[in-house]
């Protein structure tokens, strides 16, 4: 079972590499959510540029949701994924590092668009939670998180880093016409970096899906719109239109990271202080539960 828990500080400075004292470091109070049953959903549009936002399975009106826990509202509010564009600006530009461990995002020295697994306030934290009270209770160990495909100018990249000089895990990857399945499990909250390799509208689709502890089984698939860079118009990422995913794709095997407790046009799938999201001692923040895995089976 492999440790998931250690995570530098938020406020690690910019230009200096962590070590791994600082690597070791306990992940914040303010990751212990809870989310109440009566969250309520916005019924309006947004752009969401900096704060806190998690992926989701929720329980609406009788119907099982994928959509987006935005805790950067006062109070924090769910979303629908259709009507809500997640902000990329260009401070989130870092180069990729000369470290054979990330040759996966491309060239050394090559600026991609990062939002790091460690929360910038300037940027959207990303991450996935399964901590909605109706989907506890109802589902049977655990969801699975699929990318189904992407489309944009550009490829997109979800990885872990452990921070015990492991390298990247790598969960989601656009560059593969696989299906790819992240198994998470019930009561938990995580966070990963996300790449973008040029500026432009990302639709991202995915789908949830679980078995439940009545014996029944729901899904939902839906588009996550990303507008990546300053001068990508969110208006563009709201217009686009996925396309089907081909119907050849096929599940893929994936590894496990357990805890020890608890623009339309084609589209691809984590600043400062994080220069080492991509390179250092940056780790996966699981909360109330076992971490987010990887499942070797279709769900």
């Amino acid at each position: 079972m492999r440790s998931v828990l250690a995570l530098p500080g938020a406020a690690v400075l910019a230009a200096v590499l962590l070590t791994p004292a600082a690597a070791a470091q306990p992940p914040p109070d303010d990751l212990e959510q809870t989310i109440a049953p009566d969250q309520p959903v916005a019924p309006e549009r947004a752009v969401l540029a900096r704060g806190h936002v998690d992926l989701g399975p929720r329980h609406d009106d009788g119907a099982w949701r994928l959509m987006v826990h935005d805790d950067s509202a006062a109070p924090a509010v769910w979303r629908a994924l259709d009507r809500t564009v997640l902000r990329v600006p260009d401070q989130a530009v870092l180069p990729v590092p000369d470290d054979p461990a990330y040759s996966f995002l491309g060239e050394p020295g090559r600026p991609v668009h990062v939002l790091p697994q460690t929360q910038d306030p300037d940027v959207p934290w990303i991450g996935w939670n399964t901590q909605d009270p109706r989907v506890i209770d109802s589902v049977d160990r655990g969801v699975t998180l699929t990318l189904t495909g992407v489309e944009g100018p550009g490829e997109v990249f979800v990885y872990l880093q452990a921070g015990n000089f492991a390298g990247a895990d790598v969960l989601w990857d656009s560059t593969k016409a696989e299906r790819q399945d992240i198994w998470v499990d019930t009561n938990t909250h995580t966070h990963a970096n996300w790449v973008f390799t040029a500026p432009g509208v990302y639709l991202v689709r995915v789908e949830v899906h679980a078995d439940l502890v009545d014996g029944s089984r729901v899904g939902d698939p839906a588009t996550l719109r990303f507008a990546v860079g300053d001068a990508t118009d969110a208006e563009a990422a709201f217009a686009a239109t996925p396309q089907a995913p081909p119907a050849s794709r096929e599940p893929v095997a994936g590894t496990a990271a357990e805890p020890e407790s608890g623009s339309g046009p084609a589209v691809a799938l984590g600043v400062a202080a994080v220069a080492l999201a991509l390179a250092a001692g940056v780790v996966v923040v699981v909360v109330r539960g076992r971490a987010a895995k990887r499942r070797g089976s279709a769900g």
